[in-house]
Formats: structure tokens, sequence, C-alpha cells
């Protein structure tokens, strides 16, 4: 059975998530939208696409904003709950192409087990520093896995298998805020899930909002990739000794 969901962390974005979430629906596909805590504008939005969308569309509220990361645990706990097996992840800020979503979704049809990573194509609007500060992490990615399975560990757009992604959370704390997507995914390829890249193009709104705090988000995200460092030099012979059985 394949039976996804899409699951939307939202924190403070009205303009842009109604039209995400009419991008979603209009794919067939239901959504869960995760108020992480938004203030009283958003939340207003949030419930007005909830009771417009009855059938289609659940709202989970966090009581306090606690991150990205939170929001989406809380997301897949939610899915996993409604008998959900696949959770497609999308931005509230509206820089994902919907439009790639029946993409995502085929691949994660034909290879279940796997999860389906964006692998965003960039537009001239994305930002230099934010640019150039992803091939840092990239190059930390590739050595805490020992591979270069991961082309882009930190795009927000992908696809997991909740069979593998639900027992991982309940045996690991997992990165709460934007330490988020780098962490899963390798904490997943750790666990020998196979990671399949999907182009697609991403925008960056002019006008669009972003919670990535600078000094926080980087120092988090560093304090992220020393602990997975010290956990792959464990798990070293493992992941060595699985890539001469490829």
């Amino acid at each position: 059975m394949f039976d996804p969901v899409a699951v939307v962390p939202v924190y403070n974005h009205p303009a842009t998530i109604p039209a995400v979430t009419r991008r979603i629906l209009a794919h067939g596909l239901r959504c869960i939208l995760v108020d992480d805590g938004s203030d009283a504008e958003c939340a207003a939005v949030l419930q007005e696409l909830a009771d417009a969308h009855p059938e289609e569309l659940a709202l989970v509220r966090l009581p306090v904003n606690q991150g990205k990361g939170a929001a989406m645990c809380a997301g897949f706990r939610e899915a996993g709950r409604r008998g959900h097996t696949h959770v497609l992840q999308v931005d509230a800020d509206g820089q994902h192409d919907c439009a790639d979503i029946p993409r995502f979704l085929a691949q994660a049809r034909s290879r279940p087990e796997a999860v389906i990573a964006g692998c965003p194509i960039y537009d001239a609007s994305v930002p230099r520093g934010r640019l150039y500060g992803r091939y840092a992490t990239h190059v930390w990615v590739w050595i805490n896995t020992l591979s270069l399975d991961i082309r882009d560990s930190m795009c927000g757009f992908r696809v997991y298998p909740l069979a593998s992604l639900l027992p991982l959370l309940d045996a690991v704390r997992i990165g709460r805020r934007m330490d988020f997507d780098s962490d899963v995914i390798v904490r997943l390829h750790w666990r020998g899930v196979p990671v399949l890249n999907q182009p697609t193009r991403v925008t960056y709104p002019q006008d669009g909002i972003s919670h990535f705090r600078l000094w926080g988000d980087n120092v988090r995200i560093s304090t992220m990739h020393a602990r997975l460092f010290l956990g792959m030099l464990l798990r070293a012979p493992l992941l060595l000794w699985r890539k001469v059985g490829a």
C-alpha cells in the first residue's frame, strides 16, 4: 500500500501558506499543516484553511514555537497515527515548485523504501551567502556518510518512508530547528535507507520571510555536524563494509 500525505511546518507565513496549500491539494494529496506557535494572524489563516477543506486538510497546533524539526516530527507522528505510509515535506514559504510533486510521488511509489530528496536547481533569486554556505554542509554530509549519496541535505522538499522514519524518531532525538533536514537524512542513511536525488527548481521569493538565524542556526548546524562526525567514526567499519558490499 502506498498512502502519502503532505506535511507543511508553518511559522508565521500567512501570505504564502494559502497558495502552497492549494497547490498541494490540487494534486489530490491530503495535507497536514503544523502550526509551530504562529502569531494570531497566521493562526487565523490556518484555521480558515482547515475549515475550508475539512476532508483533505488536518491542522496540528504546537502551543509555542519549537522549530522546524519539532514541527515536522509532530507532523510525522500525526501522519503515522492516520495510517499514512509516506510523508511529502514541503516548506510554507512558497520556494518549492509544487508542480514537481507528481515526480516525487512517482519515485516514492516505485521505491517505497527510499527517501526521495530534493536536489535544488536555483535561479537568480538565491542569496549568494546561503548558496555558498550550503556547500560547507554538503562536504560535511559526504564525510559523515562516507559517500556522495546525498547530493543536498538541506532541501526541505522530500518524501520519507514512515516505516523507517518513525522508529528513528523513537530511538534518537533529531535536530529540532534548522539542523533537522541534514540530521534526519544522515541518520536514515546510516540505517541503510536508500536516498534518491530528485532535481527540482527552488525560488526564493523577494518578499519572502526567512526564519534562518545567521549566528544561532549556524552554531546549531556546526554542532550537529560535529556530533554526526563522532557518530560516523563509531559506524565507519559498517559504512565502509556496506560500500564494499555494494
